[in-house]
């Protein structure tokens, strides 16, 4: 562990502290008007909202009209998102027939699979492809970045959808296949992750890029969603009780720092042919904590957000052991 990545882990943890101050001095409730209710909108809601309607899309339409498809190391982004796929389907499925979890709401599998997949690969994974790799490295973990989000939200959300859709019928709120396919459709469309990467891939194909102005406004919303996310995981933390929530979050960072990266290793070395520089990026970048964007998604579906954070804490927390455990192996391995 180098001394720029302990301090990047320090930096992070220093925001996510703030933004539990924040909520444990009540600096961002909000007091009730004369003549109103009582009731309080929740702020940690509130900022996701922010994050997920505003700051995401913006980040998202940006990244993918300014993707290079021309140059991406396709073969190595294979070899990570092939078995980072498989490993989501598998965790969802997995969560869809355990017995008791419908109690958690029709999106839990997907939240808990975006927990167990999703890493942290722009506030830690962008400063160790760096601080290990050098610019070569750094160049084919920004390739797996610029994909990371799109096709891992998009498959989520489509996930989410679905069963949201398969629980209103079971309930007998929609009893005709079609018009529950239909809405299935719209609400994944019509969605701040999916259609501003419809929109994006559109506009990169009419090949006129953004103006200056329209580029450094997005960029300027998109610069918003770390330290917004990381103060929001402190927010969860004062305002939701983590208790009973710890073993999930255990297995949870378990499956993202050791079974995640042993799958992408195996996939990639052994099915894909990789070694050495490719090899070593594509593993640590599975063996990334779980990302911020995973609080962001169970915000949007208001489903296990306490068990979210507390598995961002904890792996993020377990990332500089295991780090230095995948590192040691890729040595091993002559990558």
């Amino acid at each position: 562990m180098t001394v720029a990545i302990f301090y990047k882990l320090a930096a992070i943890f220093l925001t996510v502290a703030l933004g539990w101050v924040a909520g444990r001095m009540r600096w961002l409730d909000v007091a009730p008007q004369p003549g109103g209710g009582s009731e309080q909108a929740d702020p940690a809601r509130l900022l996701g909202n922010a994050a997920f309607y505003i700051f995401v899309p913006a980040l998202l339409f940006r990244t993918t009209v300014r993707l290079d498809f021309a140059t991406m190391p396709w073969r190595t982004v294979a070899a990570y998102f092939v078995p980072a796929l498989v490993f989501l389907f598998g965790v969802y499925l997995w969560q869809r027939r355990r017995a008791g979890a419908a109690r958690h709401g029709a999106a839990a599998p997907s939240v808990r699979a975006i927990a167990a997949t999703f890493g942290n690969s722009v506030q830690v994974g962008i400063p160790m492809a760096a601080a290990l790799f050098g610019e070569a490295g750094l160049a084919i973990h920004i390739a797996l970045v610029s994909l990371h989000a799109i096709v891992l939200l998009s498959v989520l959300t489509t996930l989410a959808e679905l069963d949201i859709e398969r629980r209103r019928a079971a309930t007998g709120q929609a009893t005709r296949l079609w018009p529950m396919l239909r809405q299935t459709l719209r609400n994944t469309i019509i969605h701040p992750v999916v259609l501003p990467v419809l929109a994006g891939m559109l506009w990169h194909a009419t090949g006129l890029g953004l103006h200056p102005v329209v580029d450094e406004t997005l960029a300027l919303l998109g610069s918003a969603v770390v330290p917004i996310c990381l103060v929001l995981i402190g927010l969860t933390l004062a305002y939701y009780d983590l208790q009973g929530q710890l073993r999930a979050a255990f297995v949870l960072s378990a499956l993202k720092l050791l079974a995640l990266p042993a799958l992408v290793l195996a996939t990639a070395h052994w099915g894909f042919g990789l070694s050495g520089l490719p090899l070593s990026v594509v593993v640590l970048m599975a063996a990334l904590p779980a990302g911020s964007n995973a609080l962001i998604f169970s915000q949007r579906y208001a489903t296990l957000q306490a068990e979210t954070t507390a598995t961002i804490v904890i792996s993020t927390v377990g990332f500089i052991a295991t780090a230095s455990l995948w590192l040691a192996l890729l040595t091993a391995l002559g990558a």
